[in-house]
């Protein structure tokens, strides 16, 4: 499993646009800009996103886009799946798959399947919130 930049900047404009809800609908070229993304290419990311209603977007003056719901009800999970399509570490376990004539006799599928959960469950576990607010090292100090 490899995470495209499509992947990747879908990520980090979800970031961008949580850290800046308070602003409204922010325009595209602020994004591209803040994140050092072509333009056009962050058009086709902000596109997908809409259409899923992870986003809102707002055409002309005043225009821009924004989150749709809160940071915390986004996973990386969700985001990672939408833009890339599947998380699965093998072509066997992805939805919609052939199945496998070799499924029965296969010794590596539970393995896949184990690893297959692990990301899943890795992904879907950290929300937009989660990576608004970074640990900072040594910022952990009780008293």
């Amino acid at each position: 499993m490899m995470i495209s930049t499509k992947g990747r900047y879908a990520l980090r404009v979800m970031v961008d646009l949580a850290e800046h809800q308070s602003e409204g609908y922010i325009p595209l070229k602020e994004i591209a800009q803040r994140q050092e993304i072509s333009e056009k290419y962050l058009e086709n990311i902000l596109k997908v996103l809409v259409k899923a209603r992870f986003l809102t977007g707002l055409r002309g003056k005043g225009g821009g886009y924004r989150l749709s719901r809160p940071p915390e009800s986004y996973t990386v999970g969700s985001i990672l799946r939408l833009t890339e399509g599947s998380l699965a570490p093998v072509a066997c376990l992805e939805a919609g798959a052939d199945a496998c004539p070799r499924t029965a006799v296969c010794r590596t599928l539970p393995m896949w399947q184990k690893l297959d959960a692990l990301i899943e469950e890795f992904f879907d576990g950290i929300t937009i919130a989660d990576l608004m607010a970074p640990d900072i090292p040594g910022n952990d100090y009780v008293i």
